[in-house]
């Protein structure tokens, strides 16, 4: 079965995808794409869903992924390993042609991130407490110790929470306008003692403030779309969930330029 995914027209030039629910081999609850090693999905069903995905984005790339921990770390990848040593950070990034970048996120936002000029790119898992204290602008950083320039990095935002969809007691305000007091305006009045977050438009705004020229949202609601939702999940009463993989890698080989005409 092939594993449908989603693209998006800023990341022209390299292979990518936002791989939603759709396409894998998992059954009950997980079905079928979950990609999360940390779901207590059965593992062999696991590694063929990733498996199947890196194949479907970038055929004969290494798949490497990360412990996501909702930090602000940034690693550049190395040959991928086993599960269980899965680097614990938040971004990664690579000048390899041989390596597909990963992040998994189940509401949380999937940012993938290029320099193609410059043969860098990127993956963060914006969750937002990551977004919130720098994993993004740190993402930009380890792409530009690499060779990327700022001014030519374009990233894409994916599949995640949508506002409407993501509703918070107001006390969630506060570690927001304790680093920025305009940080309130991501948040929507809801009912008494709520608001609703708007996770993608906060990521957008971040990715500006560290210099990222073009910023592409794909506006996909995980909690309503073909996607695992970890909300949906906890509404459903169900006892865990699946995590949506998102990939990029650059071209299998360097395309030279057209020699001048004569």
């Amino acid at each position: 079965m092939t594993v449908p995914f989603a693209m998006a027209a800023a990341l022209i030039g390299t292979r990518h995808g936002f791989c939603g629910r759709s396409g894998g081999a998992s059954d009950g609850i997980f079905a079928s794409l979950n990609t999360g090693l940390g779901s207590s999905d059965n593992p062999a069903a696991v590694a063929e869903n990733r498996a199947r995905a890196a194949a479907a984005v970038a055929p004969g790339a290494d798949l490497c992924t990360l412990h996501q921990i909702h930090s602000a770390t940034v690693i550049v990848a190395e040959p991928p390993t086993a599960g269980a040593d899965r680097p614990r950070a938040d971004g990664v990034v690579t000048n390899r042609r041989d390596i597909v970048l990963g992040v998994l996120a189940a509401d949380c936002a999937p940012v993938l991130f290029a320099d193609v000029v410059g043969g860098v790119v990127g993956a963060a898992h914006a969750g937002w407490k990551g977004a919130l204290y720098g994993v993004l602008p740190a993402t930009v950083a380890a792409m530009e110790t690499l060779g990327a320039r700022r001014d030519r990095i374009v990233a894409a935002i994916g599949p995640c929470i949508a506002q409407t969809s993501y509703e918070v007691q107001v006390d969630y305000i506060a570690p927001f306008v304790a680093v920025d007091p305009c940080f309130a305006r991501f948040f929507r009045a809801g009912r008494a003692g709520h608001a609703h977050f708007d996770l993608e438009g906060f990521v957008a705004a971040q990715l500006a403030a560290a210099g990222v020229t073009r910023v592409e949202c794909l506006g996909r609601d995980t909690y309503t779309g073909d996607y695992f939702s970890y909300r949906r999940s906890v509404h459903a009463g169900e006892p865990d969930y699946g995590r949506n993989l998102s990939l990029i890698a650059l071209p299998a080989r360097h395309v030279a330029a057209a020699p001048p005409s004569r």
